[in-house]
């Protein structure tokens, strides 16, 4: 089950749950204000290794210089 990062609409706190692939906000509340006016936010993901790409350019870059 992935964690998806949702807001709260009426205080603005952001907070993860575990919830099924493509599950909406239906049954998600706020654990600050305990609202159910909640939307689904991109979130960050994380990685671990070396912090570069195959062909050795730094993560987040367009590729290797030239």
């Amino acid at each position: 089950m992935p964690i998806y990062e949702y807001r709260c609409r009426d205080c603005n706190a952001v907070f993860p749950r575990f919830r099924p692939v493509g599950a909406g906000t239906e049954g998600v509340t706020c654990p600050r204000c305990g609202s159910e006016s909640v939307e689904r936010i991109v979130s960050v993901f994380s990685s671990t290794g070396s912090g570069a790409t195959s062909t050795g350019a730094p993560m987040g870059s367009c590729g290797p210089s030239t």
